[in-house]
């Protein structure tokens, strides 16, 4: 009679016992689906099945596989427990790229590729090395750089005497109408104008495949004349289908001077032509009001226009009005809901809290 010898890895799985906790289980559970290397994955899900009582043969099945490695699996998993399970013994061969990485990054620093296909020309001109497109993004990443959205400044805030006297006007006239705000001994508005035209304003959609929306003529304006309260973040505002002007702006100073007749009010306003003219600053005198205005140059200064840029994101972009009056309708709702069912997204966007041109990256010619 023949006699049968099981392979040894055979033996030695069968003969690996393991308790597992309840904890030690959920845990197992766990990063079998949520740790973000597939390896440890299925690590994670080989000990999972041997908790639960399944066969060896069915684990290598299920799992792929072989008995050399559930019984090196296991034996890892006896050694350092779930730790132990996450750790990688590969490292692979260093790149050769790595001796280059602080000329390339300098070189970087100052000349930011745009695509990755430029990146892989440029370190080849500069190392004579030359890889893949995935290779070259890892290596991006590996020296710090990422694939950012390029934001920009207004005018000439780039440069040094501008942004000086920013910092100058946020640190001497800003920042201390803000704190007496806050102490609610003074009312202070930040004040500028939107024009919204009713036509298509596209943006992304997470779709099966691209959407078209339908674009109106873009010839009817609603206009909205606005003043942002800093602390409570009301809005109070004026509106029309035609023009902003000196008087829409002396109308809101009205409105303003009725809210509180107490204290003070204070409004942070830029240099348009028509907040800047003699009609402008001689009511702003009769109702009391101080008019506090920008740097030019200096939107960033200027809070409401956050809430503009963020009444664009909610319900104009990607969306499609038929007609003007529920375009309009649309518009007015999210500016009065400001306080109400958009508070919670506006509290973090409207904090006081202002971008500063000092230690920028400014793109050179």
């Amino acid at each position: 009679m023949a006699h049968w010898e099981y392979p040894p890895t055979y033996s030695l799985t069968c003969m690996i016992k393991i308790d597992f906790t309840a904890e030690e289980i959920q845990h197992l559970n766990y990063e079998r689906y949520h740790h973000p290397h597939p390896r440890v994955q299925r690590r994670m899900e080989v000990l999972y099945l041997k908790s639960q009582g399944l066969p060896h043969a069915q684990i290598c099945q299920l799992c792929q596989i072989s008995r050399p490695t559930l019984a090196k699996t296991l034996r890892q998993y006896q050694q350092g427990g779930i730790e132990g399970l996450k750790t990688l013994e590969y490292k692979g061969q260093p790149s050769s790229l790595n001796a280059h990485s602080d000329s390339v990054r300098a070189y970087f620093e100052h000349h930011p590729p745009r695509t990755s296909a430029e990146a892989q020309a440029v370190i080849e001109q500069l190392t004579g090395i030359k890889r893949s497109p995935t290779q070259i993004k890892a290596f991006l990443k590996r020296i710090g750089c990422r694939y950012r959205k390029v934001g920009y400044v207004p005018g000439k805030s780039s440069l040094p005497e501008k942004i000086e006297e920013q910092e100058q006007f946020r640190q001497t006239r800003l920042e201390p109408l803000l704190e007496e705000a806050q102490r609610q001994e003074r009312l202070v508005f930040f004040v500028d104008a939107a024009h919204f035209v009713h036509r298509a304003y596209l943006g992304f959609l997470w779709c099966l495949r691209r959407i078209f929306i339908p674009s109106p003529s873009g010839r009817q304006r609603f206009n909205v004349l606005g003043a942002l309260n800093a602390v409570t973040k009301e809005v109070t505002s004026i509106t029309n289908h035609t023009y902003i002007n000196s008087h829409s702006m002396c109308l809101l100073l009205a409105k303003l001077a009725l809210l509180d007749p107490v204290i003070p009010i204070s409004v942070i306003l830029d240099n348009a032509r028509y907040q800047k003219c003699q009609l402008v600053t001689d009511f702003a005198e009769i109702v009391d009001i101080e008019l506090v205005y920008l740097p030019s140059y200096s939107p960033h200064l200027n809070l409401i226009e956050r809430l503009w840029r963020f009444v664009r994101k909610e319900c104009l972009y990607s969306k499609y009005y038929a007609d003007f009056h529920s375009f309009k309708g649309a518009i007015q709702h999210c500016i009065d809901q400001c306080n109400g069912e958009h508070k919670a997204k506006l509290t973090s966007l409207l904090s006081l809290k202002f971008q500063s041109f000092k230690e920028v990256n400014i793109l050179a010619v």
